[in-house]
């Protein structure tokens, strides 16, 4: 990689980076003013993502684009897909410092396999970041109150050059004493404040802790089936992609594509988002401080295998069924070829988290090595 300082800092908490950041190549990217979409040229956009034309279906997931400055820099630097960090109805606070660890699996090649014993016995964590990276991603799903990231968020839209498009990413929140109806309803209620910012399109997150410590709500699709059809009653024709975590069993992803796509409340998914790893220092103890943090979800490149198959699972049940959901492939995207492999398996779209906070230029590698073939 040509860039080894990432626009997050992982050395800064959450509130510092919100404030300070993005960094590195992204920073110079906002204070030089530089072009949208850096090599994109003049051309109309030469792709299109559930209709939307885009120059190149590639960019970063919901996670760390922070705020308006994050996903502008983003735009600039050639990503030309921009999921703003997750939101929710309510102001809602980061885990503690630190949130981001290097992770290092015990394979040779740096993978973790969904199902493997070292995800239970414990993945090494530490702050000797190495190239290929693998993170730690425990943050908790914050979320600024509406009255902030509204306003961001607009301006955030507006900052998107030509074949570019900003993806609001949202979720439901639950808290003590909230029964399903109330839960749908909040899902409900943060996807009209996200079509109030002008949004052409909207993510739901079910692939993070929602109704309590490491259950998610993927794990659920009869439980999404009915949240995305009141989501969908309220925004309309905007189109509805969800985040998805691994789900290992083939049976249970086609009752979640049945229970979505199927009947026209979701039009595509993003997945995957991370492994689910106890993560432990060199002695062996809990790598992340405080109560409930003894696992983490690992993202990098550690997760790219357990992404492209869901990929490939995903478009052969939608072949299979005969649907036109669209495919968001992330997980482990690092190098171009990593893009290219996940178009092959049947993505849409592809998106890169940790490598992109690495590697500044690898949107506009993809796009160079995408003209030459």
């Amino acid at each position: 990689m040509s860039d080894f300082q990432p626009f997050y800092d992982v050395n800064l908490s959450y509130e510092d980076n919100y404030r300070k950041g993005p960094f590195g190549a992204f920073a110079d990217a906002l204070r030089t003013n530089a072009g949208n979409g850096g090599d994109a040229g003049t051309e109309m956009p030469a792709a299109s993502f559930l209709g939307i034309p885009v120059n190149l279906p590639f960019g970063i997931p919901a996670g760390p684009l922070l705020n308006e400055r994050f996903t502008t820099a983003a735009f600039r630097m050639g990503f030309d897909l921009a999921v703003y960090k997750t939101v929710r109805s309510r102001a809602w606070g980061c885990n503690p410092f630190p949130n981001v660890l290097a992770v290092h699996p015990k394979s040779a090649d740096g993978s973790l396999t969904p199902g493997s014993p070292e995800l239970d016995e414990g993945v090494l964590a530490d702050t000797n970041y190495e190239l290929p990276i693998s993170i730690s991603n425990s943050f908790g799903v914050p979320s600024r109150d509406p009255d902030e990231w509204q306003p961001d968020m607009c301006r955030a839209i507006e900052a998107a050059g030509e074949g570019q498009l900003l993806v609001p990413s949202f979720q439901g929140s639950r808290v003590a004493g909230m029964d399903e109806a109330a839960y749908i309803a909040d899902h409900v209620t943060t996807a009209r404040l996200v079509t109030e910012t002008g949004a052409q399109l909207m993510e739901m997150n079910t692939s993070c802790p929602n109704e309590g410590h490491n259950r998610l709500l993927c794990h659920d699709p009869a439980l999404v089936g009915r949240i995305t059809e009141a989501v969908k009653n309220e925004i309309g024709d905007l189109p509805l992609v969800v985040k998805l975590a691994y789900i290992p069993d083939d049976a249970a992803l086609e009752t979640m594509v049945r229970a979505t796509a199927a009947r026209g409340t979701v039009q595509g998914f993003s997945t995957i988002n991370t492994i689910s790893a106890r993560l432990v220092d060199a002695d062996g103890n809990q790598a992340l401080p405080g109560a409930g943090r003894d696992r983490s979800g690992v993202c990098g490149n550690a997760i790219r295998g357990a992404g492209l198959d869901m990929v490939a699972r995903l478009a052969a049940i939608r072949e299979r069924l005969g649907l036109d959901f669209a495919i968001v492939g992330v997980g482990g995207v690092i190098e171009p070829e990593h893009y290219a492999a996940y178009r092959a398996a049947g993505a849409d779209a592809v998106m890169s988290a940790t490598g992109a906070m690495w590697d500044a230029t690898l949107a506009r590698r993809i796009a160079r090595q995408a003209a030459e073939r």
